[in-house]
């Protein structure tokens, strides 16, 4: 068991306890509010919850269990598909369900623990869970993702991705029809206040920008082509909602949850259809696409019909 016993600083007067404690700390959101949650932290003696508001100058005290680091675990995961492979890169065409790689709170398949126990080896650059990966989807999103299997291949990819060069599009169901048809979503993105595991258009989030296409539009919902110019977390998700138009299946996002069960939906209608990138070895720009999963295909055909 670990603790520390300091007064809340001025500056962090009203703050939530999970995020406060993330600030100072360092702990994650999640992880703040779980030791807040297990009664690990008081306030001039007085037990607080994860959305108690902090008084500065006040003394705090916090006590937990240090979790053990996520380490990758090779699982197989025989519905992913290798999309492309040579000794740089590994293109994979995640299935859902998958996570790209462990987390805390994650005891599932993750696409770095498929890839190792079907035998590939990936760059050990980035957090040991995180050897070789890139860039991320998230674990209801299916689609295309490239995995690194040299330091270099990391590093070129890594900027590459930093640098906005490579092309990233997704195809979206999204309730109701965007207007303009067409447009671009430039509004930022951080932490949710109220809800530790969402994220929202907040004034002081990260920068995101966010292009969609109608490509089709059914009664009551469209199909989009969105390609991100940035890559947060749940930013599509997270833009579409702000907007008003939520991924159909969304539930965390606002989707109507009549809809989803009409459309046989258990996750968003989101998938990375397309990704394309200069080769980190060769410099040659490689460009790879993915389908539709089954349960994508009967929900349009569901939608077509009406």
């Amino acid at each position: 068991m670990e603790s520390r016993s300091l007064p809340v600083p001025d500056g962090l007067d009203g703050t939530r306890v999970d995020a406060a404690l993330a600030k100072m700390l360092g702990f994650s959101r999640t992880f703040a509010a779980d030791v807040a949650e297990a009664g690990g932290v008081s306030l001039d003696g007085v037990v607080l919850d994860k959305s108690s508001r902090l008084r500065g100058g006040a003394w705090l005290e916090v006590e937990w269990q240090p979790k053990e680091g996520p380490k990758i675990v090779p699982i197989a995961v025989p519905e992913l598909g290798i999309v492309y492979d040579d000794d740089d890169i590994v293109v994979v065409d995640k299935p859902t369900g998958v996570a790209a790689h462990p987390s805390l709170g994650w005891e599932g398949p993750t696409v770095v623990g498929a890839l190792a126990a079907a035998g590939f080896r990936v760059a050990t650059s980035g957090a040991a869970e995180r050897q070789g990966v890139v860039h991320r989807l998230d674990v209801g999103t299916s689609g295309l993702m490239v995995v690194a299997k040299t330091e270099s291949a990391y590093t070129a990819l890594k900027r590459a991705f930093k640098d906005r060069t490579v092309e990233k599009i997704y195809h979206a169901v999204v309730q109701g029809h965007p207007d303009p048809l067409s447009g671009t979503i430039d509004a930022p993105i951080g932490r949710h206040p109220n809800h530790s595991w969402k994220f929202a258009v907040v004034p002081d989030g990260k920068p995101s920008v966010t292009h969609y296409e109608t490509l089709e539009a059914f009664p009551g919902a469209s199909l989009l082509e969105i390609h991100l110019e940035t890559g947060r977390t749940h930013q599509i998700r997270v833009h579409m909602a702000a907007h008003r138009h939520p991924c159909v299946g969304d539930p965390l996002y606002g989707a109507d949850p009549t809809l989803s069960a009409r459309l046989g939906l258990t996750r968003q209608w989101l998938h990375a259809h397309k990704l394309a990138f200069s080769h980190p070895a060769t410099g040659d720009w490689v460009q790879f696409e993915s389908a539709y999963p089954a349960d994508f295909e009967r929900a349009l055909a569901i939608l077509r019909a009406d």
